[in-house]
């Protein structure tokens, strides 16, 4: 496992040349540059932070070390902190000065399951059936860190009004802990929100992603002996067998945007006995929140007549629903123009090196770093797929998000690869990235009443009168799985 000592040094002229670039370009805002000086100095505490969470790994709702670490890491730096919010213990709110506008960034913690991995270019466990950071969200949340404490800093220096959070986001991987949050309302006084997320291209956001719903699907039925009277019981398995048969069927006729997935994670415990309890897990995604309700009243229709037929009863629990996110073009434009003035990503030849093998080890062609500027490009009419919580944000306030490079170019995403580039300069240097942008776009709006302004009107236009209702039932309590130790 590399240590963060072995990396300092190494990291130290690669920092120098993009801080240089960065300070050049911003040089006719003495303000901007100070604050992009002050990210290139808490380089080493991104570092360590970033690393920090990248070790602890914890998957949803679980994220008690790495959300202390970010909470004692503000209170330290003069934030006040709210924890434990909206019945979740692992979110919090840290909020720096007063008074308006209020604008937010987003940070998120949460590891995936099952992808424990070295720090090394080629597949190595660490630790057997361990989780890892297999989307990046250590580079996320300690990037979104650096972006608020500069700021604060800037704002204390300059004595800026307005207010500050950063918002510490658990569960985005399961569960999807902005819908609590959002339910609760701590986005509700927002004027702007800002996000990012590690990639393998760098560009600001501008396709809304999938709607999505979140179901667990459960049928109950009745025991009897397998072999000596299979008669005698109802078949909770059969349901779920003829649930997920009729689901592949629906594909069929189903638009070319509609994504459908699903597990079986209970169908029995023994071959011997007819099972009488089943759960399905099914993921149903389309363009919009419209296709999706579409899609799963279908598949509600087929869950219930796999129940009739088998003698069954069943029971279907939303887990969770998620908007599309819904684009802000003006902010977006403000952004695109702080990521040109800072510019591309560097790259030294050993870092470049690295990426290749693991590109090599992933099958896939070894183009090694692609860290080129998109340009900000008009809206795909058919996004590719995936969704996020933080699309419950963008229908609440005028939302930017922008992406990084922070892995090699085409590797598998939610995979071993991730996690091993997640902790090495080639993901440093995109959360430094991240870090720069969110901070320097947050302060254009901080300083230009105006562009807050179109940015309001335009998702007052976009939103066409429709008021945020959150996809989870107003008592429904989010599945903690431990509670935090005392």
């Amino acid at each position: 496992m590399h240590r963060i000592e072995k990396t300092a040094v190494f990291l130290t002229v690669c920092f120098l040349t993009l801080a240089t670039f960065s300070v050049s370009q911003t040089a006719d805002d003495p303000v901007k540059k100070e604050m992009l000086k002050i990210i290139d100095q808490k380089n080493q505490l991104l570092i360590d932070v970033s690393d920090k969470i990248w070790e602890y790994a914890e998957i949803a709702l679980m994220e008690y070390e790495s959300s202390k670490l970010l909470e004692d890491v503000l209170e330290k730096e003069g934030f006040r902190v709210e924890k434990d919010v909206a019945d979740l213990p692992t979110a919090f709110v840290a909020t720096y000065g007063s008074g308006s506008p209020v604008i937010g960034i987003l940070a998120e913690y949460d590891a995936l399951p099952g992808l424990s991995q070295d720090s090394t270019p080629f597949k190595k466990v660490l630790e057997e059936e361990g989780n890892g950071q297999g989307c990046g969200h250590n580079l996320f949340g300690a990037g979104s860190l650096g972006a608020t404490l500069a700021l604060k800093e800037v704002m204390e220096n300059h004595s800026m009004p307005g207010t500050l959070r950063l918002y510490g986001c658990p569960a985005e991987e399961d569960v999807g802990g902005k819908l609590y949050m959002a339910r609760a309302g701590l986005f509700d006084d927002l004027d702007a929100c800002l996000a990012w997320h590690p990639d393998y291209e760098t560009s600001v956001d501008v396709d809304s992603g999938q709607a999505i719903d979140d179901l667990q699907v459960e049928f109950f039925g009745k025991t009897a002996h397998a072999a000596f009277d299979p008669w005698m019981g109802n078949s909770a398995l059969d349901a779920a067998e003829m649930m997920t048969f009729g689901v592949n069927l629906l594909r069929e006729h189903v638009k070319p945007s509609v994504r459908i997935h699903y597990v079986i994670t209970d169908g029995g415990k023994v071959p011997n006995i007819v099972p009488e309890y089943a759960k399905v897990w099914i993921w149903v995604r389309d363009l919009d929140r419209a296709g999706v309700k579409e899609v799963v009243e279908k598949v509600e229709k087929i869950v219930e007549g796999a129940a009739i037929a088998t003698g069954t009863s069943h029971k279907i629990n939303t887990m969770g629903s998620y908007h599309e996110m819904l684009i802000n073009r003006r902010g977006s434009e403000i952004m695109q123009k702080n990521l040109e003035k800072i510019g591309p990503i560097t790259y030294t030849e050993d870092e470049i090196l690295y990426a290749k093998k693991i590109q090599k080890a992933t099958e896939v062609d070894e183009k090694g770093m692609v860290a080129v500027i998109e340009e900000l490009k008009e809206p795909e009419k058919y996004p590719e797929g995936g969704s996020t919580d933080v699309a419950e944000v963008s229908w609440i306030t005028p939302t930017i998000h922008i992406s990084t490079t922070c892995a090699p170019y085409g590797i598998p995403w939610h995979s071993w690869a991730v996690v091993s580039s997640s902790k090495h300069p080639i993901g440093y240097k995109g959360m430094f990235l991240a870090a720069k942008v969110m901070a320097a776009t947050v302060l254009d709006l901080f300083r230009s009443p105006g562009s807050l302004k179109e940015m309001k009107k335009e998702f007052d236009e976009k939103r066409k009168g429709y008021t945020y209702k959150s996809g989870i039932a107003p008592d429904q309590k989010p599945p903690i799985r431990i509670k935090r130790k005392k």
